[in-house]
């Protein structure tokens, strides 16, 4: 790893980038469930997912298949499944999202990323990879 990093610098700075990516991500996911309530954790989730599939083409117009139950939901942000089908029905009731099957559509991806306290900056996207 070192040699081809040496013998070829580029790639040495792309597995460099990608470490710092990496760090940033897991430095929000830490801010995020150390300090916020579970509203704002299932917001800012919802809003990654969003951005992170639409960089890579799959969704558009706030709109993503997201195959993920909701005990998967509770174990990625450490709360009870009880808690995240509560937080699910009052983005849908705020008028934020629709999640029908695993197909998640935002309807107001300002409030949404409002409630998550939402930046995709530490994403470290393209401009114009993001969902603005």
């Amino acid at each position: 790893m070192r040699k081809l990093c040496k013998d070829y610098p580029r790639i040495g700075s792309a597995f460099w980038r990608e470490t710092l990516i990496d760090a940033a991500i897991f430095r929000a996911w830490l801010a995020s469930v150390g300090r916020r309530e579970a509203y704002a954790r299932i917001a800012h989730l919802l809003c990654e997912m969003v951005v992170r599939l639409q960089a890579v083409g799959l969704g558009q117009d706030h709109r993503c298949e997201l195959p993920i139950t909701q005990a998967e939901f509770a174990d990625a942000l450490g709360l009870s499944t009880v808690h995240v089908n509560r937080v699910l029905q009052e983005l849908r009731g705020a008028g934020l999202i629709t999640l029908k099957g695993s197909v998640l559509q935002v309807l107001d991806w300002e409030g949404l990323k409002q409630a998550g306290d939402f930046d995709a900056t530490f994403l470290h996207l393209e401009p114009g990879r993001t969902a603005a």
